[in-house]
């Protein structure tokens, strides 16, 4: 007699659980339409205009900090799809509308939906497959690689929309119905029981040490200086007439697509280069932001910029994996906290702190640029004692 499917065996559940996971990177998809933008605000400097593209990130830190509280009154499902209709709504807002503040308002608010389900897109997966290994493993390589296809298909759609109107741009998100569909309707998620022993573990003191802190202060800069790749890069290309932003949407899509091999890939070149990533990730990175900042037509910005994903993609998972070896035990979930807090801070302050150092675009680059290179020595210099001891 052949075994009935269970629900989470079927290929639409999968699909529907997984697609939730699509706009996790999507905030700042916007970018390409920020030139289109600089006068489209009376009184609003070019700062104020790139700050669209990163107060999503502080709107996130909220919305994580309110998803768990959320969950205790409502239920997973429902805090899910509250975070996809805000996000919906909030994020084909500026379609609409002229004014800044009030789109400066949806864009924090796109932020603090994604946020509300940013960390049930993943620990949703063990709750249907950790009783099997492979699947799990399979399912949550999936999951990852979900955030970067969402952002390039976002640039991909962007690409077309921006020879539109800035305002059309926002269409992406229009993306939002037909997973709010999908999940509705394909994945039913009951109110779990907590048992005892899940009880007195998360009664459990969590605490932090110094090396956690040192971790979350160095992503704070990482992403705080990586952020012009974001909203620097598009003023770049105008300045420079190195192509249009509509080109540019789309080389931002290939290099999402791209980047989805380079971060699976991870854990092989961990086995064989160890530690050694660490000085050589961040190596990689300063050379795409150097090769970026001195190019003089497409074809260069395009290869600095694979060089600067391809880096971005070994060093940063690099530094997750330091925070999950450093952390105290049973602390790995405040420690990654701290860090996420710390990161979309880094990432909401990018505009302001670059603009107020230089209002070139290109000068900008090379700030970050040299930034990356005084990282690499430190991390040069960390591992070098590390292997000494």
């Amino acid at each position: 007699m052949k075994k009935a499917k269970r629900t989470q065996d079927h290929l639409i559940f999968k699909i529907s659980l997984l697609s939730i996971s699509i706009f996790l990177m999507m905030a700042p998809a916007i970018s390409p339409a920020l030139p289109l933008m600089y006068h489209a605000f009376p009184g609003v400097d070019q700062a104020g205009v790139e700050t669209l593209a990163t107060i999503p990130n502080i709107g996130i830190v909220i919305g994580l900090l309110i998803s768990p509280f959320l969950i205790r009154f409502i239920g997973e499902k429902a805090t899910i799809l509250t975070g996809l209709v805000v996000t919906l709504l909030s994020g084909t807002f500026p379609m609409y509308a002229t004014a800044y503040t009030p789109i400066l308002i949806s864009r924090f608010l796109i932020g603090a939906g994604i946020g509300l389900f940013n960390s049930l897109a993943v620990s949703l997966i063990p709750q249907f497959y950790g009783d099997d290994e492979e699947e799990l493993a399979t399912m949550v390589g999936y999951q990852n690689v979900m955030g970067g296809l969402g952002a390039a298909i976002a640039s991909f759609l962007i690409s077309y929309l921006i020879t539109i109107s800035w305002h059309a741009a926002f269409a992406i998100y229009f993306l939002v119905i037909p997973v709010l569909i999908l999940f509705t309707i394909f994945v039913p998620l009951p109110r779990e029981k907590v048992d005892e022993n899940n009880q007195k573990k998360a009664r459990q003191k969590q605490t932090v040490n110094k090396k956690v802190i040192m971790i979350a202060i160095f992503m704070f800069f990482i992403f705080l200086f990586y952020m012009p790749m974001s909203f620097k890069i598009p003023a770049f290309v105008v300045e420079e007439k190195l192509g249009t932003v509509s080109e540019l949407s789309l080389l931002t899509g290939i290099l999402n697509l791209v980047s989805i091999p380079v971060g699976a890939s991870f854990g092989f070149f961990f086995k064989r280069l160890h530690d050694k990533i660490f000085p050589i990730g961040f190596l990689i990175v300063a050379i795409g932001f150097l090769v970026i900042a001195m190019s003089v037509n497409f074809v260069m910005l395009a290869i600095g910029s694979l060089i600067l994903g391809i880096g971005f993609g070994l060093s940063v998972p690099y530094m997750y994996n330091w925070l999950d070896w450093s952390a105290p035990k049973n602390s790995v979930n405040l420690a990654t906290t701290i860090v996420l807090v710390l990161v979309n801070v880094g990432c909401a302050i990018s505009p302001m702190v670059l603009n107020a150092i230089t209002s070139s675009a290109k000068m900008c680059l090379l700030v970050s640029a040299i930034f990356f290179g005084c990282f690499t020595i430190y991390a040069f210099i960390h591992y070098l004692r590390a292997h000494k001891n």
